[in-house]
């Protein structure tokens, strides 16, 4: 039998999509469930923006996949392993460690781990009465853009003090943190799941900070220098913007370039460095780098908030890659963001 070929053109995600097509309601149901909200959103996201499918095209991922769980059986093999190469196969590297972390170590929804499915409103206003270090753990907790919308919606003279406390909190015991847990418990439902008490810290303070509006961050950050220059300085040292990518080295930009649509790079290039626009220049085709400078040119004006939202939107590709190891993102002090 030929060996079954690749689909390079497919990231992780579009193929997990393509596979859960190919399942039926049930069986994707199935799967989906043992996922985390990002996941759900993000192969949900993938499953309704596929066109054009070929026969070929399913044929190979499905393959794929065949090929790889081949030869097992549900009886006298490793299950862990068994998991582990399913998942790694149906989602990619970078999207199948939170799931296999939740099915293995049996970690499901239950108080904290609730609130990664909600609305970042919703959040805020369920903690907003809360002492403002009860809100830095529950910020601390929640994904970087998550806690960064979150935090945009409480009332503006808490912001300041809350990241502050994140910035300087390095970590929960274990019983306080049951504690918290037990308190969201009250108001949401869930199951029992065990949480790590390796929280906050200047990175988590500097990674929500990327992912909030300019202005908002400028003014947070100002805030935080005057009440502790030397906080406020390692929060700064930590972040990484969009004209941060210069230090991306040229592997690492060809394979963000593959993931951001034409769109959100010429928005996001509308603010540019000239020396970053000429680096992603110098990582495209020649034909396409023409043509991204003509598409720069002939566009017309874009509203400021607009381009630092094509900006996040690259930056959360970036680091997606760089948490999976694809590429390393040079952080504004030197050292790599992880």
């Amino acid at each position: 039998m030929a060996e079954q070929q690749e689909t390079p053109e497919l990231s992780g995600t579009a193929k997990a999509a393509v596979l859960l097509l190919s399942l039926g309601e049930d069986h994707a149901a199935g799967v989906m469930k043992h996922m985390g909200p990002k996941e759900v959103q993000q192969v949900g996201t993938a499953m309704a923006t596929l066109e054009n499918v070929t026969t070929e095209t399913l044929d190979s991922v499905v393959g794929h996949f065949i090929t790889t769980i081949g030869g097992q059986t549900a009886l006298g093999i490793d299950s862990d392993k068994y998991i582990k190469n399913v998942l790694t196969n149906a989602l990619g590297v970078d999207k199948a460690g939170g799931v296999i972390d939740r099915i293995l170590l049996g970690r499901n929804s239950k108080g904290l781990e609730q609130l990664k499915w909600m609305d970042p409103r919703s959040i805020a206003d369920l903690i907003r009465l809360e002492h403002p270090q009860i809100i830095a753990i529950v910020l601390s907790y929640l994904d970087s853009d998550q806690a960064a919308e979150t935090l945009s919606n409480l009332a503006p003279r808490l912001r300041p003090d809350v990241l502050m406390r994140i910035a300087v909190l390095e970590g929960v015991q274990p019983d306080a943190l049951q504690e918290l847990d037990a308190i969201m418990e009250k108001q949401l439902s869930g199951n029992s799941g065990a949480q790590t008490a390796q929280m906050g810290g200047i990175q988590t303070a500097a990674n929500i900070l990327n992912f909030m509006e300019g202005s908002v961050s400028a003014e947070l950050i100002d805030s935080v220098v005057e009440a502790d220059d030397e906080v406020g300085q390692l929060i700064q040292d930590k972040m990484f913007v969009f004209d941060n990518l210069i230090d991306v080295d040229d592997r690492g930009i060809q394979a963000l370039l593959k993931e951001v649509s034409t769109d959100v790079l010429t928005l996001a290039l509308r603010a540019a460095e000239e020396a970053l626009k000429e680096k992603v220049f110098a990582n495209m085709s020649k034909r396409a780098a023409e043509m991204l400078r003509d598409d720069m040119e002939a566009a017309p004006p874009a509203k400021v908030s607009d381009v630092e939202a094509a900006q996040k939107e690259v930056l959360i590709i970036a680091r997606r890659l760089s948490d999976s190891g694809e590429i390393s993102l040079g952080g504004g002090g030197g050292d790599d963001f992880v």
